[in-house]
């Protein structure tokens, strides 16, 4: 069973420009967004702008290889990409999708919060993306 939400992933051509937005547009402080690093391994780079009860992950491209790409080359002003939800194993979680006939996209590998995480595809999930993650050990006490 999912967890709680931990954040909407938005694919964008750039980072700091989408941190702008956040910014002047809806008002959330520097102080809530994460410095943007990059996850190599994924092809992306990453940020996070906190809110009040969740995260929004923005993701540009690492690289031509960058599967991210293809989504922004359809899609060029960016949007939704994935939506992420926890889950307490990982390895269970990918069992249970496995076993109910959806399609998991990746092993377990580590993602942008430092632990494991699979995609569902959409076509599983009503169109939507849908990445679980194993809940961070100690979040949410």
């Amino acid at each position: 069973m999912i967890g709680r939400l931990n954040h909407v992933g938005v694919a964008v051509p750039s980072i700091e420009d989408a941190k702008a937005t956040y910014r002047d547009l809806y008002g959330v402080p520097e102080s809530e967004m994460t410095e943007t690093r990059e996850l190599a391994a994924q092809g992306v780079k990453f940020a996070f702008v906190n809110v009040a009860n969740s995260q929004i992950e923005l993701i540009e491209p690492l690289g031509d290889a960058s599967p991210i790409r293809n989504f922004l080359e359809k899609n060029p002003k960016g949007g939704q990409h994935h939506i992420c939800f926890e889950v307490a194993d990982i390895y269970a979680a990918r069992d249970e999708m496995m076993r109910k006939g959806a399609t998991v996209l990746n092993e377990p590998r580590i993602g942008a919060h430092g632990t494991p995480i699979i995609f569902i595809h959409p076509k599983n999930s009503n169109g939507v993306l849908i990445e679980l993650m194993e809940t961070p050990k100690g979040a949410h006490a």
